[in-house]
């Protein structure tokens, strides 16, 4: 196969597989394909709501053609999947948006074909899982009718410096042969470079690590933040004192949301346990992450009980909804842990976010946005940051409380002498 003769199929646009699409389709006539027929009638008017990708960029890829529609599939010779892979209400990998495309696939894959799965997934996957479904459904032999690539995402949404472009990409394949042509493939668009993995099994495996890794440091800071806590000492202040040495690594503690670091330790973990290893650091961590939106809240009510504010009945104003700053997406936004435990306490809980609609909000965690009003709130918790959040600045934040109220940072957005707490 040569690379000329290539005609690309992204399954899937959105913050991943939007950016992927827009650079192949400036070399190549491609087809991003997506089941969310508002979201094509959105690209074809070339807008995206992700703001991942400028009008000009759409327009700048000029191959590339946005469809709904499966038969026009038909056309592709080399298929990248970049579907979504959450977990259920069990914390267990959920591989149905998976498992469809596959079957779609299935469908339409011709000899000599290549399917890429771009997907975070459990070292395994893609061979055990995916590919007998497109066996199954084309009547076609993996590795002899039909072969496969794994060639892990690394977006980070509302990054604007680090692109899709300028992040080395690990490629895979299932044959050395195919290995090499998914390679240069990648090789054509990404200008960083790749790093070609020796089976699709340690692509994935690299790929789940990457979010792991960040997801235990990020448990080790969010403990000694506890820790800090309980003897009084600013966790902030510690962290840059420590990191005046070189090699200590900058994380700061918070809420872990998002679409990849809260999930993709899952999907190793259930691996492990499948083969009888009980991961302990991993889950560990996972644990702790998960319970600091109970943390927030337990410490925002000490706080308020000390300045005698009657809590239950309370106006609480959380400033911030999105899971991470400068950045619409709302996947596994950790706010909503934060929602929940004031509801429980009776608290009446404001949310503000100029970031996300109000009616995304609500079809997603049923949650309305407002505009806040001044001297409404016995608290507000900076709990996203956002440049318009930290162009307010401390007077006008304050402005929206009582006289008597609780100003809580958990972005450290303004100077510890201007706020009443710090995470």
């Amino acid at each position: 196969m040569y690379l000329s003769n290539k005609k690309i199929a992204i399954i899937g646009l959105g913050y991943v597989g939007l950016p992927l699409a827009v650079e192949f389709g400036k070399k190549y006539h491609t087809v991003g394909f997506d089941i969310n027929q508002a979201r094509i009638n959105e690209l074809k008017s070339g807008t995206d709501s992700t703001l991942e990708v400028s009008s000009d960029e759409l327009a700048a890829s000029e191959q590339l053609v946005f469809s709904y529609n499966v038969e026009d599939l038909k056309q592709a010779n080399v298929y990248i999947v970049t579907v979504p892979t959450p977990i259920d209400a069990h914390k267990q990998p959920d591989l149905t948006p998976l498992i469809k495309a596959s079957e779609m696939l299935g469908k339409v894959v011709g000899k000599g074909d290549i399917i890429i799965y771009e997907s975070t997934v459990y070292p395994g996957a893609t061979e055990e899982a995916c590919i007998p479904v497109v066996e199954k459904f084309s009547g076609l032999t993996f590795n002899q009718d039909f072969f496969a690539g794994y060639s892990p995402e690394r977006i980070n949404p509302g990054d604007k410096a680090h692109r899709v472009t300028n992040i080395l990409k690990v490629t895979s394949g299932s044959t050395p042969e195919i290995a090499d042509v998914v390679d240069q493939l990648y090789q054509s668009i990404i200008i960083a470079g790749t790093h070609k993995a020796s089976s699709i099994k340690v692509a994935e495996a690299a790929k789940v690590i990457e979010n792991t890794q960040r997801d235990v440091n990020i448990a080790l800071i969010n403990e000694l933040s506890i820790i800090f806590n309980k003897l009084g000492i600013d966790t902030l202040e510690v962290l840059e004192a420590a990191g005046t040495k070189w090699n200590f690594l900058p994380f700061r503690p918070g809420l872990v949301g998002g679409h990849c670091i809260g999930v993709d330790p899952y999907y190793l973990t259930h691996k492990a346990q499948s083969v009888g290893y009980h991961p302990e650091m991993i889950l560990a961590g996972r644990r702790l992450n998960d319970g600091m939106g109970a943390y927030v809240v337990a410490q925002l009510i000490k706080q308020m009980l000390k300045k005698r504010i009657q809590v239950e009945g309370a106006n609480v104003l959380i400033m911030g909804l999105t899971f991470k700053e400068n950045c619409p997406d709302l996947r596994n936004t950790k706010i909503v842990d934060i929602v929940s435990e004031l509801k429980e306490y009776n608290i009446n809980a404001d949310i503000t976010d100029p970031w996300c609609a109000s009616e995304e909000a609500e079809q997603e965690y049923g949650l309305h946005l407002i505009t806040p009003e001044k001297n409404k709130y016995d608290a507000i918790i900076l709990a996203v940051a956002h440049d318009e959040f930290k162009a307010l600045g401390v007077e006008n934040i304050r402005k929206l409380g009582k006289e008597n109220h609780v100003l809580y940072d958990l972005k450290y957005l303004l100077p510890k002498e201007h706020v009443d707490m710090r995470l």
